[in-house]
């Protein structure tokens, strides 16, 4: 039964993934008190997706899928964990365990290609899409992921789904992003902390040179001949020319300027609500992705869930395109020798609640 489900889950993933799932963003924020809070939206402008979240404790164990089957790396956890996983428990996208560390998924079509797969070596053999939970049942450090990774074959399960890249992020503040292009693992310190899609990511740090220009709040006035004047039209005209579109370099301009002119703010909850504020600006309406024919129904936005991590705190929240009121699941509260592994639905039901304003 599983076997048919992941295929089922491979076949739709590989129809769609590079032309209706590419636009996931990523940010993060540092507080005044040195909490650490990363954040991101998940796209997928197709179908409503089953998404959830899993509690996974030390000792957990755990099976890669190969392109044969569900016969890869076997691996129990040494840390316990919580992540948010898309259509299929074991892919989970985005999460952080009990010590901090986060990681998180994001689509790479075009750019990224694994290294052969060999049915020989399916003992060390880890599916792209379990790589997050990998990290994060394993390691309390980038460094300690690093050494790791030549001890492992990462896999896709069907090359039409395209590459995926990742972010791994220490609660100190440190950040990598990792891609594979012709099967060779690159490690890009990511000082900025902004991550989307394709191109690579040295590409888009290249590209903000064409944004030079940008300037926070409004642009002085222009005297082009006396007389002639020209002046602001209303207030953050220093950021003319920041690119609208949904298009990963875009989104990773966008978010760039977003969060480098966000105020430092207090503490790592403020910091949280400031990320959500942001990707409020990434949240794709449905409809802008689609010819007016081909809309889906029951599907209010592209953006099917939006999650920011307090690393300090050890706190999750997320919300969703259902229900835009957040939520919160905190791993200090979870004793993770003790929990039961579990999954549940980040929306038991897909309605957004109102709450009704009582007039007297």
């Amino acid at each position: 039964m599983k076997r048919i489900l992941i295929l089922f889950v491979v076949t739709v993933l590989g129809g769609l993934a590079a032309t209706e799932a590419d636009a996931c963003t990523g940010i993060s924020l540092t507080a005044q008190d040195g909490s650490q809070v990363v954040a991101r939206t998940v796209e997928w402008a197709a179908t409503p997706m089953q998404c959830g979240y899993v509690v996974a404790p030390r000792g957990h164990k755990h099976q890669s899928y190969t392109p044969t089957g569900e016969n890869g790396l076997v691996y129990r956890s040494v840390y316990g964990y919580v992540g948010i996983y898309t259509e299929y428990e074991p892919f989970v996208v985005e999460g952080v365990n009990e010590t901090g560390l986060s990681a998180g998924l994001f689509f790479f079509p075009q750019y990224g290609d694994y290294a052969p797969y060999n049915p020989a070596d399916n003992a060390k053999t880890l599916c792209d899409m379990q790589f997050v939970s990998w990290v994060l049942s394993q390691f309390s450090s980038i460094d300690q992921v690093k050494e790791a990774l030549d001890k492992i074959d990462l896999v896709t399960l069907n090359h039409k789904i395209g590459a995926v890249h990742w972010r791994i992020a220490e609660p100190d503040g440190r950040m990598v992003v990792l891609e594979v292009v012709s099967g060779v693992p690159h490690f890009y310190e990511n000082e900025l902390g902004v991550l989307t899609n394709a191109p690579g990511f040295e590409w888009h740090m290249t590209n903000l040179n064409n944004y030079i220009n940008l300037e926070q709040g409004s642009a002085p006035d222009k005297e082009l001949k006396p007389g002639v004047i020209l002046k602001s039209l209303g207030h953050g005209s220093g950021m003319l020319g920041l690119p609208g579109d949904f298009t990963p370099p875009s989104r990773f301009v966008r978010a760039t300027f977003y969060q480098t002119t966000s105020p430092v703010w207090d503490t790592g909850f403020d910091a949280i609500i400031q990320a959500f504020h942001i990707l409020n600006n990434f949240d794709i309406p449905i409809g802008s992705q689609h010819a007016r024919t081909d809309i889906p129904k029951g599907l209010p936005s592209a953006t099917q869930f939006t999650a920011a991590t307090d690393q300090t705190a050890l706190k999750l929240y997320y919300r969703t395109a259902w229900n835009s009121n957040i939520r919160c699941i905190d791993l200090k509260g979870i004793d993770f020798k003790t929990v039961r592994y579990q999954s549940h639905p980040l929306d038991k039901v897909l309605e957004q609640p109102v709450e009704m304003v009582e007039i007297r």
